[in-house]
């Protein structure tokens, strides 16, 4: 493949960078396309991404529509089929700002202006398109075979919430059209699996406006199925000697300030409020709450460690685009707890908090993950808490521990929590990114900032090392997580509804409720369907929409005979036996977690 150089020369393409080329000369024709359709678009960014491309567009009042989306790639396909040529020229600072002036395109004159006074600016034009690039580019618009507009998303000038809010407009484009078909294959087999969709049809959870945006609320069968993760996670920690509290969602400014997430992480918190001369903000952690409750009394050596945990409610202000029902919110419930440790109990605490992390996957089948060592950036000097010394001794420390638990792990410089680094465990989900699911962090930094102290066998004042964990990481992700994973199809012990009871006819009602009413005295979750509908209908619902793991069938050969006809979700097939060993046969799936 031919491509263009901001230099005017031509040249063949390496063949690693013909997808990244191609993306980003397909963000230069659909801002053509934009253009042509809405002459009063004004362009911001508009680069080749991993996954894609994308431009950032000021449409003023605007609002795009999916019918619009499609007639920007309808634009686009004229566009190519025009077999425009791409062309390059360089303008001296003075001439490239004039030339944006004269075309109205404020953000490119902005970013003119942040570039070095002497730096001349490369430019690249298709038709009447010209546009502020350093390319390379594709030599004609036809080299562009095979893309698809994907999705618009909200995104601020500069990535800044103190300026506009702009439209990005997002596409694909591959080499060929195999790989664009194969795109489009995974891309539906992850809609099938989005958690937002399965959701709806399962009635787990719900957003609205009118209460606001990224706030779940979990409805019945949503909120069965947070109990059961909250009352699972909760059991395995009791026997680990954890000791559950329950603290406010609101803590006072001053309390964010003391633990410094008022100055490293005030843009991601909600406004504070001021109430009697006081200011409190919505709590977006709850090591600040733990770390008051450790306080709350002396502490000898000999009492540590102390494991506090919690399933906390905690609030953040994600912005709009980032949002995604119950895996991104701006209110979510984290799995979370404080083990405040001696320095020589660091290395036993860290391995137990693993063990307890494998455990858990091996419960739900969670094997395709990997370890990080997050580690701060040392350059900079806004994020973290400075103090080289701490961040030295933390970070071998646990750099160590890890080495010592024969851990494979990468290392990632930047990823850090404020005050410490972190053992970040990444699970790679069915479909979509990887991202953190799990978590153990090591902080010197907060137990010095609240002056928190234990007395040492010497009768001596220390101060203790924290371990910040979360092994489901919030109740809401792990949700969305499984949801996706599963298809919605959760094993019996989580299931929101386990067995659903299917009267064949009228006349086997009464059979069917005392089976119900057996289910339901053996606690078991359990729904008659008594409507007056062909049984291959309520199989099908059963089946597609409640994903129920067993549907019991009564038809007159099960009255006449007093068996029931079990069919199983996951195999299709349908076994006769009694009500009893049906019975037993869920029991023991719910206590033994069978998956």
């Amino acid at each position: 493949m031919k491509i263009i150089y901001k230099d005017g020369t031509v040249g063949e393409c390496p063949e690693e960078e013909v997808t990244h080329v191609l993306r980003h000369s397909a963000a230069h024709i659909m801002a053509q396309a934009i253009k042509r359709l809405y002459p009063e678009a004004d362009f911001a960014y508009g680069p080749a991404t991993e996954k894609g491309f994308y431009y950032d567009v000021d449409l003023g009042d605007r609002k795009l529509s999916d019918e619009d989306l499609a007639a920007i790639e309808a634009e686009m396909k004229k566009i190519i089929k025009e077999n425009l040529p791409f062309k390059s020229f360089i303008l001296p600072r003075d001439e490239a700002l004039k030339l944006m002036r004269e075309r109205g395109a404020k953000y490119k004159e902005e970013h003119i202006g942040d570039l070095a006074p002497d730096e001349e600016i490369s430019f690249f034009q298709q038709g009447e398109y010209i546009d502020m690039c350093i390319g390379p580019h594709i030599t004609y618009t036809k080299a562009l075979k095979a893309f698809k507009i994907t999705q618009q998303s909200g995104a601020y000038w500069k990535n800044d919430a103190k300026n506009k809010m702009l439209t990005r407009i997002n596409g694909v484009a591959f080499a060929t059209q195999e790989e664009l078909a194969e795109y489009e294959k995974q891309m539906e087999e992850a809609r099938q699996r989005d958690h937002r969709k399965i959701g709806k049809e399962m009635s787990l959870f719900m957003t609205d406006d009118l209460v606001g945006k990224g706030l779940p609320m979990f409805l019945p069968n949503g909120y069965t199925i947070w109990q059961e993760l909250e009352n699972y996670i909760k059991a395995k920690e009791r026997k680990l000697g954890y000791l559950h509290v329950m603290s406010p969602c609101v803590g006072s400014v001053e309390l964010y300030k003391t633990s410094g997430h008022w100055d490293h992480y005030k843009d991601n918190m909600f406004p504070a409020m001021e109430v009697e001369g006081e200011s409190f903000v919505l709590r977006p952690m709850n090591c600040p709450h733990h770390m008051m409750i450790y306080a709350n009394k002396p502490h000898s050596y000999k009492e540590l460690p102390i494991r506090i945990g919690e399933i906390a409610h905690d609030f953040r202000f994600e912005s709009s685009g980032t949002l995604k029902g119950i895996e991104r919110g701006r209110h979510f419930c984290q799995n979370d707890a404080h083990l405040f440790v001696t320095p020589d109990q660091i290395k036993d605490e860290v391995a137990k908090v693993v063990a307890l992390i494998r455990d858990v996957y091996k419960d739900f089948g969670i094997t395709n993950y990997r370890c990080v060592l997050s580690l701060r950036d040392p350059e900079d000097k806004v994020k973290y808490h400075q103090d080289d010394e701490m961040w030295n001794k933390a970070e071998t420390a646990l750099r160590e521990v890890m080495t010592e638990l024969g851990l494979d792990f990468t290392e990632e410089i930047g990823e850090a929590a404020f005050y410490g680094p972190k053992l970040d465990v990444n699970v790679t989900p069915a479909v979509g990114a990887e991202y953190t699911l799990s978590t153990c962090q090591l902080d010197f930094c907060l137990p010095m900032k609240f002056n928190l102290k234990y007395i040492d066998s010497e009768s001596k004042e220390q101060t203790p090392v924290v371990l910040h964990r979360a092994i489901l990481g919030s109740l809401d992700r792990f949700m969305a997580y499984i949801i996706e994973e599963t298809k919605g199809k959760f094993p019996v012990w989580l299931a929101p509804l386990q067995v659903k009871v299917l009267p064949v006819s009228e006349k086997t009602i009464d059979y069917a409720t005392k089976v119900y009413e057996a289910l339901d005295n053996a606690d078991i979750r359990v729904a008659l369907d008594d409507r007056n509908e062909k049984i291959g209908y309520k199989i099908r619902e059963g089946q597609q929409v409640d994903r129920v793991p067993y549907m019991v069938i009564t038809g007159p050969q099960e009255v006449e005979s007093n068996t029931i006809s079990v069919r199983n979700r996951d195999t299709g097939e349908t076994t006769s036996m009694t009500l009893d060993e049906f019975i037993a046969k869920v029991k023991s799936e719910i206590a033994n977690r069978t998956r």
